[in-house]
């Protein structure tokens, strides 16, 4: 009687692979939902570092506004107002501005 038990038993747990479905799964969704989008956006960011040229107006994550003057290998230098240039690091720019995208606020 006691073998009866101890068979019965055995066959009603899960196959083994059962408990590895969760953790794989939730490493899928994490994948999908957080790793891929923001290797997405790394990568837009450097395609966009590396398309700068004289002449593009950016805003820096600083929050600058400023017309690219000059680019280097790792600086660029903004002209931000007449005759006020800074230099910033090349990485630092967030976004291109598109030309004309936006009217001045003091017209």
């Amino acid at each position: 009687m006691i073998e009866i038990l101890a068979a019965g038993s055995a066959a009603s747990q899960p196959p083994g692979w059962t408990a590895w479905v969760l953790p794989v799964g939730m490493l899928l969704i994490f994948f999908f939902l957080i790793i891929r989008p923001q290797m997405r956006q790394q990568k837009a960011h450097a395609e966009r570092v590396a398309g700068l040229k004289r002449g593009d107006e950016v805003v820096t994550a600083g929050g600058l506004v400023g017309k690219i003057v000059k680019v280097d290998e790792r600086f660029v230098e903004l002209e931000i107002a007449k005759g006020v240039r800074v230099r910033a690091v090349r990485s630092t720019i967030g976004e291109v501005l598109q030309p004309g995208s936006a009217a001045p606020a003091n017209d």
